[in-house]
């Protein structure tokens, strides 16, 4: 694998991501609001953005419906992301955040439910991650996916084996899978060998069902996932490796940075992809781009998008060796 090899993510449940930012969020007030920052996002897609605005080649599948769906199509083509979206009857939905300003972070954060796809819609949307496997059709040629990241919540009645099946894909085109999803889905991905898990903290002891970052890593190592980053908030970020799972590596920074960590952890994703896309082995590089990426994306104002100080942050990164 080289440079030139392609970011292949697949987001079924994408959304239009509105970012309202306030100077203070008083309950039972009024508050006079600036237009928000209203783009396409779904935890798949802002991993493409991330990878498209630092320069490596990305195509982004999703699905697309309704005037939300058109939406989404429209800020895609604006940001010049190359996009394969399948079309599909439900109206694309809508996340609301709202930035505080006066507190420096992200105070709350509405998720629509993603609707439900028909079958006819999941075996287009499977078809397309097919056909784009084989190669995707650039402007300088055909180019190879280097990986494949599945990423996100699944529409309500989802395929409860459409991520593993995505790990299947993957391996089959000889490629490595990554997989950031949740709950269950976090357990049937490893269960397929994905080739790297994303939880953060919360999601990983949740779906697990242990009290011990360290042994709910390691009970995803068991099962089959090759290497396992997680987010735990001011503490960095963690990374394990099925090929020595008596130990793990640590990076964060030496101060905790205020922001929007809305996009964090899409950004350590994007960054864990790049590298794997570019043929990188090294368990301690791949945690310091995704550390890396994820702080600059605190930064930023909307999830999808990372700080230029990404490269100054992962010189000042503190990592550990457990």
């Amino acid at each position: 694998m080289n440079g030139n090899n392609l970011v292949l993510t697949v987001t079924p449940n994408p959304a239009v991501d509105v970012t309202y930012t306030v100077a203070g969020i008083h309950l039972g007030s009024s508050h006079r609001v600036p237009t928000p920052l209203s783009r396409a996002g779904g935890k798949g897609l802002n991993v493409s953005r991330v990878a498209h605005q630092l320069g490596y080649p990305t195509l982004a599948i999703a699905t697309s419906g309704g005037s939300t769906g058109e939406e989404l199509r429209a800020d895609l083509a604006s940001a010049g992301i190359l996009h394969h979206l399948v079309p599909v009857v439900a109206p694309t939905r809508r996340t609301i955040a709202f930035v505080d300003t006066a507190q420096g972070n992200t105070t709350s954060i509405f998720n629509e439910l993603g609707p439900a796809l028909t079958a006819a819609e999941w075996q287009a949307l499977a078809a397309a991650v097919v056909d784009n496997l084989a190669g995707v059709q650039l402007a300088d040629g055909v180019r190879r996916p280097g990986v494949l990241v599945g990423s996100g919540s699944l529409p309500e009645h989802a395929p409860a084996d459409f991520y593993p099946a995505l790990v299947a894909l993957a391996h089959a085109a000889g490629v490595p899978a990554i997989i950031d999803t949740s709950g269950s889905g976090i357990l049937a991905a490893a269960r397929a060998g994905a080739d790297l898990l994303k939880p953060n903290n919360h999601e990983l002891m949740d779906a697990v069902g242990e009290t011990d970052l360290v042994a709910a890593a390691r009970k995803l190592m068991s099962l089959g996932a090759k290497r396992v980053l997680v987010s735990v908030g001011e503490e960095g970020m963690l990374a394990f490796s099925a090929d020595a799972p008596g130990s793990w590596i640590q990076a964060k920074l030496p101060a905790p940075l205020s922001g929007n960590p809305t996009g964090a952890g899409d950004a350590a994703v994007s960054a864990a992809a790049v590298a794997l896309a570019q043929g990188e082995e090294s368990l301690r590089e791949i945690l310091r781009r995704a550390t890396a990426w994820s702080a600059a994306a605190v930064l930023m104002p909307g999830a999808g998008e990372i700080s230029p100080d990404h490269a100054e942050l992962a010189n000042k990164l503190i990592i550990t060796d457990h």
